[in-house]
């Protein structure tokens, strides 16, 4: 009597490890397609001022399944507030040319900000919290958001980073300061000025 048990024993323990490794192999297929797609790897990116001196790095990483961790470290920049978005395209010229002045526009080749659903400043995809410098130049930022995921930054023509030289107000213009609310500058960048600084992702 004693053997019929231990043969199903037996049995039961060799179905359940090859069930066990066949779930092992689901999972390693798994994040290696993820770590394929491009969404399971960090991404690291360079900024560089308009004499190409590094002034901070960004670190993309998706979180968890919907969401996006960027993190950054700054040094060497002007103290105070300053805008920092995500844009269309991955050039960073510190020679541009705006063609609507004819004039020298540093970055302007990373086009406007990274825009998913058609919105105004302050809900594009690419919009996030401004970057705080110490007198030091010195400064450091993380936000998490599910506006974009690493794989849609990382298109045809990439997307770029940028510091601005003002702070952006997200295009909070309310009535009480003006009858007409925020003009067409402010609903585009947020008033955060020229840019200072582009950090390339291709």
């Amino acid at each position: 009597m004693a053997q019929p048990r231990t043969l199903g024993r037996t049995i039961h323990l060799t179905i359940s490890a090859t069930f066990l490794t066949g779930v092992a192999a689901i999972g390693v297929g798994a994040v290696a397609q993820a770590t394929t797609s491009g969404e399971a790897r960090p991404l690291t990116i360079t900024i560089r001022d308009v004499d190409g001196a590094t002034v901070g790095r960004v670190l993309l990483q998706p979180e968890g399944f919907t969401k996006t961790r960027l993190s950054v470290t700054a040094t060497g920049l002007p103290p105070g507030y300053h805008g920092f978005h995500v844009h269309t395209t991955g050039i960073c010229d510190p020679a541009a040319i705006d063609p609507a002045t004819g004039k020298v526009s540093p970055f302007y080749t990373a086009g406007g900000h990274f825009d998913l659903a058609g919105a105004t400043h302050g809900n594009h995809a690419g919009d996030l919290p401004s970057l705080l410098v110490a007198q030091d130049g010195t400064g450091a930022a993380a936000a998490v958001t599910d506006r974009f995921r690493v794989r849609q930054l990382r298109d045809a023509d990439g997307s770029a980073v940028i510091v601005h030289a003002l702070p952006d107000n997200l295009a909070n213009i309310p009535a009480r300061y003006s009858p007409s609310g925020p003009d067409e500058a402010t609903l585009r960048t947020g008033d955060a000025g020229g840019r200072i600084a582009c950090g390339l992702l291709k």
